[in-house]
């Protein structure tokens, strides 16, 4: 595995509080994402991860704290501002148009990149060979494993600075997963950074370089996975991680 540079973060929370409707979700976090890495940010239901990313897209404004990208101050900045610094979000069930055939779904994405399709569909098709053998099938009837390589094709269609992925292993099998996550290690070598939301644990521990442990609002622990393991059983009440 890869070094990673942790003194130089592209992303930092500190003390970051949010929440719902005054109910407070997120209990001061620190959180470091060290740039050209992948990132697991693991724990239970409910530990705070979703939030997490929500409040990193511009989806949720912090109550409190600081949220610095490549060093500038972006808390409570817009989606839209986010959007335009790099950030990238694929929420948890997929971000594809579902009526839509693969190639328009992968056209879509030309409007905001401004990118021609034929290079979008190269890559697409290059990183996903099923996905050019569906190009014109409707993006609803492709198998899960397939809507989450038609998902990840037309984010990284905006060349995003950070990838955050939320449960991309939801619903799938096994051997899919494994594929995915291949694919999501090799982007980091191409400078993307990447932050996974996992509720389990072992999905992601053998390709992640840093991971975050989190429960109940709180990051509990960071570091190489071999050195936050104890900490992920703790998170998980015990549980084998």
């Amino acid at each position: 595995m890869r070094e990673t540079t942790l003194q130089v973060p592209l992303l930092e929370l500190s003390g970051v509080r949010a929440g719902y409707g005054g109910v407070e979700a997120l209990h001061g976090i620190d959180l470091t994402v060290p740039g050209g890495s992948l990132v697991a940010l693991l724990g239970p239901n409910g530990a705070g991860k979703t939030t997490t990313l929500r409040v990193i897209s511009g989806l949720v404004t912090p109550t409190a704290g600081s949220l610095r990208l490549e060093g500038h101050e972006l808390a409570g900045a817009s989606t839209v501002a986010l959007s335009r610094a790099g950030v990238c979000l694929i929420p948890e069930g997929r971000g594809i148009f579902p009526n839509l055939t693969v190639r328009e779904n992968l056209l879509m994405d030309t409007y905001a990149s401004g990118r021609p399709i034929r290079e979008v569909e190269e890559v697409a098709y290059g990183r996903f060979p099923r996905l050019g053998e569906r190009r014109q099938q409707v993006a609803g009837t492709l198998s899960g494993g397939e809507q989450q390589m038609l998902a990840l094709s037309r984010a990284l269609s905006s060349d995003p600075a950070l990838l955050l992925l939320d449960e991309l292993s939801m619903g799938l099998a096994p051997l899919v997963v494994e594929e995915l996550f291949e694919v999501v290690h090799e982007l980091t070598a191409t400078g993307v950074t990447i932050l996974v939301v996992e509720q389990f644990a072992n999905v992601v521990l053998d390709v992640a370089d840093h991971v975050a442990v989190m429960a109940q609002g709180t990051v509990r622990a960071q570091g190489r996975p071999d050195d936050v393991r104890e900490a992920l059983s703790s998170a998980y009440l015990g549980g084998q991680a």
